[in-house]
């Protein structure tokens, strides 16, 4: 069978693993929620993550779904064939139900029966074992009963075939990953993962292991499965491309670069390839239901990053004048199974218009002072001078970087820094989007700080009226931010009336309690929902109650938690700060004592 678009590869996928007993659920929002370890959501599993903990998942132990995902880890990777910022993974997830046997041959299964890609194209690798952990024999045994043959199974170490824990202790265990012969040549008998025709098209990722905080791996009594195959890659290979941007997915992108620039993509691969992923990321982070807009930190750094690198190989492809719309508008068109898009798509374009106007300005200034500070012929492009492309050319230092490698230099990172930290701070670490944890904070004081936002939408929406919507929300161990609409700025009593209504509410001592429900009837019952925030039929609700009566509630909202038992638990609160973060949206930061 030839599967041509992402739509078929999606509803095969979709529908197969139905079959086999699992409920979809859509896909979540860009912008992690409540989990301030990572700036995008980077994989399937990480809006999961509360279920993979152990939480019971509303609709049940199997789940299916495709999920929008943005790394930007391998951001200078962009440019090859392979790479990409924003893509689409199909994951299917067990929760303490099936295992091993059953999650090896459905991949096998799907990829060789629906798929029909052929069984001797096939080759994989699994855990070789080590002093912490055992060999994973089990799947090796699954793969031969299924025909792989012993010279196509290669055992690899815990930096290729291991996952986890995310942080220093948590849920880990082996991996076994599945690759395609991509070759025109006869297929390799044995199967050599440094040979770059072997592609990876799946991993299954067995959560086998707790390690402890002695670093010691214990089994666990229920084992998760998390499994993940990338939308773009598999189109490719489905349709005999090396080259992933030469799919249907890419190519109204690349043919419109090709228009603009009047320039065919044989012999300008690089700079088209950026140029499209970098729009694409782009215009999915502008559509997101969160409303990020390009900035100096965080989500909206990473967001100015691409837009900028890709305004700054559109000038090596010699296009002139403003372009990002033009391309934009290809994207959303082509993309328009993803509702957000075309309701955000004022807002995309006037976000990218304003960041090309504001960019295109200077690049061509900053472009001649690099040159300039590279003529010195000193081999190191210094902190200060680092420090001015920013500052006065809108150059992000990774841009500056990459530049400076183009002509044999490195650039004094840690100058660059410390003159940064001069002037303002920016924390470089992050706004990389570095995955530093990968699972949502659970400690102690973030439980409470959860519940605390709970309190403090129900409280706002109390003092400023019912219209009061939640619009996004991070919280730390240290403080909980909290983003509702609201169109003007509050006046100190009512944010003083408002905190003291969360503490009255804390002090009472009333219950928290969590209910399983369809998403309709949660609704009816009058729970919030997050606006924007895509939720699956069921879902999860916390309800504090009030008075001690279970038929009464202050609070009751859509959540995955993880909450206190009893309000008395959550502490003092204390607004810290409310401040406006865009037209007709507040921020309130508060802290829990």
């Amino acid at each position: 069978m030839v599967i041509k678009t992402r739509e078929e590869l999606i509803e095969k996928y979709i529908d197969f693993f139905k079959s086999k007993c699992h409920k979809e659920i859509p896909s979540s929002s860009l912008i992690p929620q409540n989990d301030p370890t990572v700036l995008f959501t980077t994989a399937g599993m990480h809006p999961l993550v509360p279920y993979l903990l152990g939480l019971k998942h509303p609709i049940g132990k199997r789940i299916v779904s495709v999920q929008k995902c943005i790394r930007t880890g391998d951001i200078d990777s962009v440019g090859d064939e392979v790479h990409h910022t924003f893509f689409e993974m199909l994951g299917n997830w067990s929760f303490g139900d099936y295992w091993k046997k059953e999650a090896i041959e459905w991949s096998f299964e799907f990829l060789t029966k629906i798929l029909g890609i052929e069984k001797d194209r096939l080759a994989v690798s699994v855990f070789k074992g080590d002093g912490s952990a055992a060999k994973d024999i089990e799947s090796a045994e699954r793969w031969k009963l299924l025909g792989i043959e012993e010279g196509r199974i290669a055992f690899l170490s815990r930096d290729d075939n291991w996952w986890g824990p995310a942080g220093e202790t948590g849920p880990c265990g082996p991996d076994t990953e599945i690759f395609y012969w991509t070759g025109k040549e006869k297929v390799h008998e044995r199967f050599d993962v440094k040979d770059k025709k072997w592609v990876e098209i799946w991993n299954d990722v067995f959560m086998q292991y707790e390690k402890t905080k002695d670093g010691k791996y214990q089994e666990l009594r229920n084992k998760n499965v998390d499994t993940g195959m990338g939308v773009e890659r598999t189109l490719a290979v489905l349709n005999g491309f090396s080259d992933n941007y030469k799919t249907g997915i890419f190519q109204p992108i690349i043919r419109e670069i090709e228009f603009i620039s009047a320039k065919p993509y044989e012999g300008n691969e690089r700079a088209m390839r950026i140029i499209a992923d970098h729009l694409r990321a782009a215009v999915f982070i502008l559509g997101d239901e969160k409303g990020i807009k390009p900035g100096n930190v965080g989500q909206g750094y990473v967001l100015r990053r691409l837009v900028r690198r890709a305004i700054r190989y559109a000038r090596v492809l010699e296009i002139e004048g403003e372009f990002t719309r033009k391309i934009a508008e290809v994207i959303v068109l082509d993309c328009k199974h993803y509702n957000e898009l075309e309701e955000n798509e004022d807002f995309i374009y006037k976000q990218l218009e304003e960041e090309e106007s504001r960019f295109s300005a200077s690049v061509e200034k900053g472009l001649k002072k690099f040159n300039e500070i590279i003529l010195s012929g000193e081999k190191i492009i210094s902190g200060s001078d680092a420090f001015l492309l920013f500052q006065s050319y809108g150059f992000p230092i990774e841009m500056t970087e990459e530049l400076a490698q183009e002509k044999g230099k490195i650039v004094d990172i840690l100058g660059y820094e410390n003159e940064l930290k001069k002037h303002q701070e920016l924390s470089r670490t992050s706004s990389a989007g570095v995955f530093k944890s990968g699972l949502a904070d659970d400690s102690e004081r973030t439980t409470r700080l959860h519940t605390a936002t709970h309190l403090l939408n129900e409280a706002l929406r109390k003092v400023l009226g019912k219209e009061v919507k939640q619009r996004g929300s991070n919280i730390t161990p240290e403080r909980a931010r909290f983003d509702f609409n609201f169109a003007r700025k509050l006046n100190e009593m009512e944010i003083k009336e408002v905190e003291n209504l969360v503490n009255k509410k804390i002090e009472e001592g009333l219950k928290v309690r969590r209910d399983e429900m369809a998403l309709k009837d949660a609704l009816d019952s009058g729970a919030q929902a997050e606006f924007g925030t895509k939720y699956p039929d069921v879902v999860s609700i916390y309800t504090i109650e009030d008075n001690g009566d279970e038929r009464k509630w202050f609070s009751r909202e859509i959540c995955t938690g993880p909450h206190v038992k009893n309000t008395r638990e959550v502490g003092k609160f204390k607004i810290l700060k409310e401040e406006s973060v865009a037209a007709g949206v507040r921020r309130i930061k508060a802290s829990v004592e």
